[in-house]
């Protein structure tokens, strides 16, 4: 069980996409470059088999935006990815519309 104080440190915003990039020699990664408005952050995520790139760029996606940085392939990575796996185990991304700003904190 997590505190109502520990959940409260989870900063979870939305992020728009801007670049996905292929990370060389990793079959599962991508780098992609995240705009939160007023940063833009780096994260590396293992979606490749799920998304390709035209499906994520352009595309706003919620993030845990205050993780800790991990290294990853080579590569700090600044936040994290938010999606579920589907009942076909796909991982699935949360998608935000055009309507949400990005940057915009989840409630």
């Amino acid at each position: 069980m997590v505190s109502f104080d520990e959940w409260q440190k989870i900063d979870l915003r939305v992020g728009l996409i801007e670049d996905v990039i292929i990370v060389e020699g990793k079959d599962k990664l991508y780098k992609l470059l995240v705009d939160f408005g007023e940063e833009k952050k780096i994260v590396v995520s293992g979606i490749r088999k799920y998304y390709s790139i035209d499906e994520l760029k352009g595309k706003k996606v919620s993030f845990v935006y205050n993780l800790a940085p991990v290294r990853i392939a080579g590569i700090d990575s600044c936040a994290m990815i938010l999606g579920a796996i589907n009942i076909e185990g796909e991982y699935k991304l949360c998608f935000a519309d055009d309507s949400i700003k990005q940057g915009t904190k989840l409630e």
